[in-house]
């Protein structure tokens, strides 16, 4: 085998010190040793978790283990970055679909400006709630009042709402619970497409597995599964409802 040289080894060393390090990964949302309370009462307690930006992460567990009261107070940390599609999607009945899916974007405009699109639809939110509604297909229904649309109508209504504040993080507490299992895929794949980092309450663990990367597992308050999806089991996830 042929030695190297002196000079070829320095310039080896010299190499290797000055390349450029890798770069940190930012987080976007890093909480550490944290209680959170709801009305009062300890939910999750001594919770450290660092999500960083372009990871999809499912929580799951059985109702009552945190994973809503987690999902707030990750809004509450960055609410001018995160769309949020909540569990109770408080959609006002008696207006339209359309008008549901703008107040996303009531924050881009001036109140006047809302105002008046609540009279009368200007033509580019309008364009642009049409060609979202069509996606979401409730192009047909839009201008329906949402107590005229069907549950799983509604929920689409809600997501289009989350999209429409065109941002970079989508929270959402169970946003697709009312659709089937080929539709949940579709809507969440959508989602995907439109945001960089996602954090979803999902109670089906096999969604969770398609479309998140990174499963965390709450029970009784308390992580006790952090992984990537692909290393974890069924039995695992078994193991969060039991």
């Amino acid at each position: 085998m042929a030695k190297s040289s002196p000079l070829a080894d320095a310039l080896n060393l010299t190499e290797k010190s000055t390349s450029a390090p890798e770069p940190a990964a930012e987080p976007v949302f890093e909480l550490t040793n944290t209680d959170l309370f709801y009305e009062g009462r300890r939910i999750i307690q001594d919770l450290s978790l660092r999500i960083e930006r372009g990871e999809r992460v499912a929580l799951v567990g059985q109702s009552g283990s945190g994973k809503s009261t987690l999902l707030k107070h990750l809004r509450s940390l960055t609410p001018a970055q995160a769309a949020w599609c909540p569990q109770h999607s408080g959609l006002v009945p008696m207006l339209s679909g359309y008008h549901n899916i703008f107040m996303g974007g009531l924050e881009r405009h001036s109140g006047f400006y809302n105002l008046c699109n609540l009279l009368k639809p200007f033509a580019q939110p309008k364009a642009e709630i049409q060609r979202l509604a069509d996606q979401l297909e409730i192009g047909q229904v839009l201008l329906n009042s949402v107590d005229r649309l069907s549950g799983g109508q509604q929920q689409r209504v809600a997501i289009g709402r989350a999209l429409y504040q065109q941002r970079s993080i989508f929270l959402g507490d169970e946003p697709v619970s009312a659709l089937d299992d080929f539709q949940a895929d579709k809507l969440l794949s959508l989602v995907t497409h439109k945001h960089d980092t996602l954090v979803l309450a999902l109670h089906d663990t096999d969604q969770a597995l398609k479309v998140c990367t990174r499963i965390i597992g709450l029970k009784r308050g308390r992580v006790v599964l952090d992984a990537p999806s692909g290393q974890v089991s069924p039995q695992q996830l078994h193991e969060l409802y039991r």
